[in-house]
């Protein structure tokens, strides 16, 4: 028969224990940080190889968020099993890398094995562990000490606050590294090209911009009726009105027809010079694409001229190709 659950208040008792203790956890740490610290980020700053990160159970799977974090900020980086490790995988370790371990104990079999190794081949070995004295922490060129005084689970069993320690100190350390390197927010993006951020970091106006044939404008003095045709062959709701020499003079827009309906009941022998909106907003294809967003935000507009600097147009921009490219 299944057990009732407990009252809600036994459970969030339980819960804010639980943070409790894994708070405390982490805010233990500042006190174990130490020139360790500084020589571990030094071996990592001088690696021309690649980090390698190794940890096994509850530890390898902390190893591989670390591994993960490390690679996306600046620091190439790759997680191996140590099981697999010692049955093949350490061909992929050169003495050109620096090994990362973790094990709370410092003296998991799988990682310790890999000890005489690493030695032989001579790559400089970094080690996070709970224990300063265990076999890893003594053999390692430095040392991290993510100790704990307890696990927040109540049989002081299951690794929780041990885990959680070395995560906020594997940040810790990639944080450290990133800030080091002085690693900026487009060197993020690079490595998330996906992501929403990479787009808005990556992406600039002439990779979305309508150009060419796509491009709607027609020369000043032309009919109001030539400008409105033009918009609707383009689909993109306005159309660029040029001057003699292929420069911007403004824009002429659906805004703008209401505007123009309101003024006129004979449109007949209305010019677009006399109703277009002038100089219009424009933007240079080399800005970010996020930035184009703005304008358009605050200007109220969904789409934008784009010219050279002569002032040319060379395409058009639209908040469609925005919204589509994942942009915002």
């Amino acid at each position: 028969m299944r057990q009732p659950l407990a009252p809600p208040s036994l459970l969030r008792e339980s819960a804010l224990r639980t943070l409790q203790i894994e708070q405390a956890a982490i805010g233990g740490l500042q006190a174990k940080l130490d020139e360790s610290f500084d020589r571990a980020c030094e071996l990592i700053l001088a690696c021309q190889g690649r980090v390698v990160v190794t940890g096994m159970g509850k530890s390898g799977h902390i190893a591989g968020k670390l591994a993960a974090t490390l690679a996306s900020t600046g620091t190439p980086a790759f997680f191996v099993h140590p099981g697999e490790a010692s049955h093949g995988d350490l061909g992929m370790i050169t003495r050109s890398d620096v090994v990362l371990a973790l094990s709370n104990s410092g003296e998991t079999a799988e990682v310790t094995a890999l000890l005489p190794l690493l030695k032989r081949l001579g790559t400089p070995l970094v080690s996070m562990t709970g224990r300063p004295n265990s076999t890893l922490a003594k053999h390692a060129d430095a040392h991290l000490n993510s100790g704990v005084e307890r696990e927040a689970c109540p049989l002081d069993l299951a690794p929780t606050s041990s885990t959680t320690a070395a995560l906020a100190l594997g940040d810790a350390l990639a944080v450290a590294l990133l800030e080091a390197r002085g690693f900026t927010a487009e060197d993020f993006a690079l490595s998330h090209p996906g992501g929403s951020l990479g787009k808005r970091l990556l992406l600039r106006v002439r990779d979305l911009m309508h150009d060419g044939e796509r491009l709607p404008q027609v020369p000043l003095g032309s009919p109001l009726r030539d400008a409105l045709l033009e918009i609707t062959r383009q689909g993109l709701g306005f159309t660029c009105v040029v001057d003699s020499d292929g420069r911007l003079a403004g824009v002429y827009t659906d805004g703008d027809l209401r505007r123009t309906l309101d003024q006129f009941h004979n449109l007949r022998d209305v010019i677009v010079d006399d109703v277009m909106t002038r100089p219009g907003k424009r933007i240079a294809p080399d800005i970010l694409a996020a930035e184009a967003v703005r304008i358009m935000e605050e200007s109220r507009i969904t789409a934008l001229a784009v010219v050279d600097e002569q002032q040319r147009p060379i395409g058009a921009l639209h908040m469609h190709d925005l919204l589509a490219s994942g942009v915002i």
